[in-house]
C-alpha cells in the first residue's frame, strides 16, 4: 500500500510517500481502507519532534479518518466488513500505524459508525476538531444553554466544529474572524454575532454584543496572543478554555480575581475513554440530524502530505485539511 512515513523527526519535508506492506489485523483488530485523512496541527507537532509524545521511528502519522472496513479480527463484534466508519481516539493500535495510508489497523474503540449523509471527508474532520469543541464546551467549561460564548478564531476546524455544536445545545454565539469570507463562514454555521478579531475596536464591540456584562465562555484557539485580552471581556464565573497556544503569555491576574474566573486547560489526549465514547455518541447524532456539518476547505492528494502539514499551520483557513489517499 501507500503511505506517507517520517523516518526522521523535522518539519514537512520529512514527509515521504512509500509503498510499505499491507497491515495485518489481529484478533482483536479492525483494518480499514482510507478513504480520507485529517490533517491537524498536533500531526505537525507529533512528526517535527518537538511534542510530548513522541512515536518511534519510522512511523505513518495521522490519527484521523474515515473508510469502510475491510477485515475484523475474529475476537471483535459490532463491525463488519463494508461499514462505513469513522477514526477516532488514541486507542492501543500498533504503534505508528497512523491513517496517512490506504489501509490502516484499528481497536474497535476507534471506529465510529459514519451516517450515509456524511462524506469520508467530513468523517475524517471530526475526531480532533469536533471532539476537542464538544470537551472545551461542555467538559472543561460546563456551558450551558442560554449562555453566551465567544469562539476567539471560529475559521478553523476546531473553532467551526465549536459554533456549530454550541449553537446545536442553546448557547449564543459570537464568532471571531480576520477576513470577510471567514465571517461569512461563521455565520452561515450558526454564529448569532459575528465580529473581525484585527478590528482595533473588536473588544469593545464583545462587550456591546452582551450588553456590557462579558461572554460566560470563551473557546480560545491562540492563548499567547488572546488571553489577557480574553480575562477583559467576561462575565463573572466566566470561563477561559485554553485550546491553542504557541508561546508564553503574561496576564493581568486581578482580572480573573475580580471576576471569580477560571482559566482551564485542555489536551484531547487527556480524555479518558468513556469520555471520548460519550463525545462520539453526541457527535454521531449531531451527523445524523444535520446539526453537524464539518466544513472542508482543501482535500489534498495523499502524496502531498507535505504541502498539508505546511497549509495547516497557515492563518486564515477556513475549515478542515483532509488527505485523500
Amino acid at each position: 500500500m501507500r503511505a506517507i512515513l517520517v523516518r526522521e523527526f523535522g518539519g514537512p519535508e520529512k514527509l515521504r510517500a512509500e509503498e510499505v506492506p499491507d497491515p495485518k489485523p489481529g484478533p482483536s483488530d479492525v483494518l480499514v481502507r482510507v478513504r480520507a485523512a485529517g490533517v491537524n496541527p498536533v500531526d505537525v507537532y507529533i512528526a517535527s519532534g518537538n511534542y510530548a509524545r513522541k512515536p518511534p521511528l519510522p512511523f505513518i502519522p495521522g490519527s484521523d479518518g474515515a473508510g469502510e472496513v475491510t477485515e475484523v479480527g475474529a475476537e471483535v463484534k459490532g463491525f463488519t466488513p463494508g461499514d462505513r466508519v469513522y477514526i477516532a481516539g488514541h486507542g492501543s493500535k500498533p504503534a505508528g500505524a497512523g491513517t496517512y495510508a490506504e489501509l490502516t489497523v484499528c481497536t474497535p474503540s476507534q471506529l465510529h459508525r459514519l451516517p450515509a449523509r456524511a462524506s469520508f471527508a467530513q468523517g475524517a474532520a471530526l475526531g480532533v476538531p469536533y471532539s476537542t469543541a464538544y470537551r472545551a464546551l461542555f467538559h472543561r467549561a460546563a456551558a450551558r444553554p442560554g449562555e453566551t460564548v465567544l469562539v476567539h478564531g471560529a475559521t478553523g476546524g476546531v473553532g467551526i466544529a465549536a459554533v456549530q455544536i454550541a449553537h446545536a445545545h442553546g448557547l449564543r454565539v459570537i464568532g471571531t474572524g480576520g477576513t470577510d469570507r471567514g465571517l461569512e463562514v461563521v455565520r452561515a454555521q450558526g454564529a448569532d454575532v459575528v465580529l473581525n478579531h484585527r478590528a482595533p475596536d473588536h473588544l469593545e464591540a464583545i462587550k456591546e454584543a452582551t450588553g456590557g456584562r462579558g461572554v460566560d465562555v470563551v473557546i480560545e484557539m491562540a492563548a499567547h496572543e488572546n488571553l489577557d485580552k480574553d480575562l477583559s471581556i467576561l462575565a463573572l464565573r466566566g470561563r477561559v478554555v485554553v485550546v491553542g497556544n504557541r508561546g508564553r503569555v503574561e496576564i493581568d491576574a486581578r482580572q480573573a480575581m475580580g471576576r471569580d474566573a477560571a482559566i482551564l486547560g485542555m489536551a484531547i489526549f487527556n480524555t479518558s475513554e468513556a469520555d471520548f465514547a460519550s463525545i462520539q455518541a453526541a457527535l454521531v447524532a449531531g451527523l445524523d440530524n444535520g446539526t453537524l456539518v464539518p466544513v472542508i476547505a482543501q482535500e489534498i492528494p495523499l502524496a502531498e502530505a507535505a504541502r498539508a502539514h505546511a497549509a495547516v499551520m497557515e492563518s486564515g483557513g477556513l475549515g478542515k485539511i483532509v488527505l485523500i489517499p
